[in-house]
């Protein structure tokens, strides 16, 4: 008896009849897309080729028919904050799925946090939409004209301030000539600290993500594309102490302890020898050592101490620093400059100008031959002293990471200071990958040949 028939001769209720009609529509609908044809398909090429991971093969096949995701919104909150650190949490929402990540706004102001947040909810979000997100290079060309268009206001709203500083200046000389000189000299005062307003905000590889790849093999890929499948490391580096401004120590200028093996060991042999190394650091040390990030965090007196450390606890473990084993040390000393005496504060209480600075690499060098690498050992102004160190140091290696300044395709970037060997090149700030990409062209333009590899 058909459907019709039953209910003309027995009472149907119409939960039973809307339920009845649901399912007819669900079956059309699915009969109209085709996955009943689907699912048949792949459950039988299933059977007959057996994989191991069944819900894999299934996620795959599926993944073939999908559309390609496109960006719908994007959302931001800052979430976090430690050590005067604040970070940005950021919620981009495809079509087809979600990728979670967060950017890190290292010692910036609210401001900068601020018009980050602002940034992407009411500018970036809706331009972004309908993009596909691993088109790399349009995208970041997007955000690159976006990120101009905002730095010309931010030049034009200084050129604006310097008009009305000079109008004001001329304005009291016509008045009161002498004390309008004093007024000048705060105003300058004033400008140079408009000056340092944070640019935020940063954009994230999103493309890698979706990719499921390393950030370092997608920015190979899109850099060099036919050499996807290659893969080249560099010797691992291992930050070993810490004793630097945030330690509980007086001393404030050797921030970073960095092991550098050499290239011939194996990437587990050279995490045992740092983890060893640590812990024959603690056994020294008595236990007064505690870990930061990774790395011992010690407050010493003397910059003598970390480096007597070092070299005590690799001898009790029979390493040959200075040949199989080598240090670098992160100064950052553009953080330790006292600007009203225009010295920098290497020990609390104890200020040293450029030239004893330079006086001071020169006898560690000399005195522990193992150290092979300095990291900003001045701030990018100091140019003679660079170039001196540079002359003394032998076969020494002097890294810029925050002296060189790297800046994105739409902002005025400078060269690092003469004598650099070597660049830290990191994603952050405002740079998008491909401005990334652009930079590690132009330094190695730029670099003197120190023989070493690719990235």
């Amino acid at each position: 008896m058909s459907y019709k028939g039953f209910l003309s001769h027995s009472i149907v209720s119409k939960e039973d009849q809307g339920f009845h009609d649901l399912k007819n529509k669900a079956a059309e609908h699915y009969r109209s897309t085709g996955v009943p044809q689907k699912i048949e398909t792949v459950l039988n090429e299933m059977f007959w080729q057996k994989p191991d991971d069944i819900y894999g093969y299934l996620a795959n096949y599926f993944s073939k028919l999908s559309y390609t995701p496109v960006i719908s919104k994007i959302t931001t909150h800052v979430y976090f904050i430690i050590r005067n650190e604040e970070k940005v949490y950021s919620e981009i929402t495809f079509q087809s799925r979600e990728v979670f990540f967060n950017s890190n706004q290292h010692n910036q102001q609210r401001l900068s946090i601020t018009t980050a947040l602002k940034w992407i909810r009411e500018h970036l979000s809706p331009m972004l939409q309908g993009f596909n997100p691993t088109d790399q290079t349009n995208l970041d060309k997007v955000l690159s004209d976006f990120f101009m268009a905002r730095y010309l206001e931010y030049k034009d709203s200084l050129n604006r301030e310097e008009e009305d500083e000079l109008k004001n200046e001329s304005v009291s000389e016509a008045l009161t000539p002498a004390p309008a000189k004093e007024k000048k000299g705060g105003d300058k005062g004033k400008k140079g600290n408009s000056t340092e307003k944070p640019l935020p905000p940063a954009e994230t590889p999103v493309p890698r993500l979706l990719l499921g790849e390393p950030l370092y093999r997608h920015i190979r890929s899109v850099r060099v594309p036919q050499a996807q499948n290659e893969t080249h490391l560099l010797a691992l580096m291992i930050i070993i102490l810490s004793c630097g401004k945030n330690s509980l120590g007086k001393l404030n200028l050797l921030e970073e302890f960095i092991l550098m093996p050499s290239s011939s060991q194996r990437v587990r042999e050279v995490i045992g020898m740092g983890l060893e190394l640590q812990c024959e650091m603690r056994r020294v040390l008595n236990g007064s050592a505690y870990k930061a990030g990774g790395a011992l965090q010690v407050g010493f007196k003397r910059r003598e101490q970390a480096l007597d450390l070092v070299t005590e606890a690799c001898a009790n473990l029979a390493l040959a620093l200075g040949s199989d084993l080598r240090l670098a040390i992160n100064c950052e000393a553009h953080g330790l400059m006292d600007y009203s005496r225009g010295k920098y504060e290497v020990i609390s209480g104890c200020h040293k100008s450029p030239d004893e600075l330079l006086g001071m690499y020169e006898g560690l060098i000399n005195k522990y031959p193992a150290i092979t690498s300095l990291i900003d050992p001045f701030r990018k102004e100091d140019v003679d002293q660079w170039e001196r160190l540079a002359s003394v140091i032998g076969q020494s290696c002097l890294i810029a990471d925050a002296a060189s300044n790297l800046c994105p395709r739409w902002s005025e970037a400078t060269p690092p200071p003469p004598g650099v060997t070597g660049v830290i090149i990191g994603h952050h700030s405002d740079m998008t990958v491909s401005d990334l990409i652009q930079s590690i062209a132009e330094q190695k333009e730029t670099m003197p040949d120190t023989g070493s590899g690719d990235m």
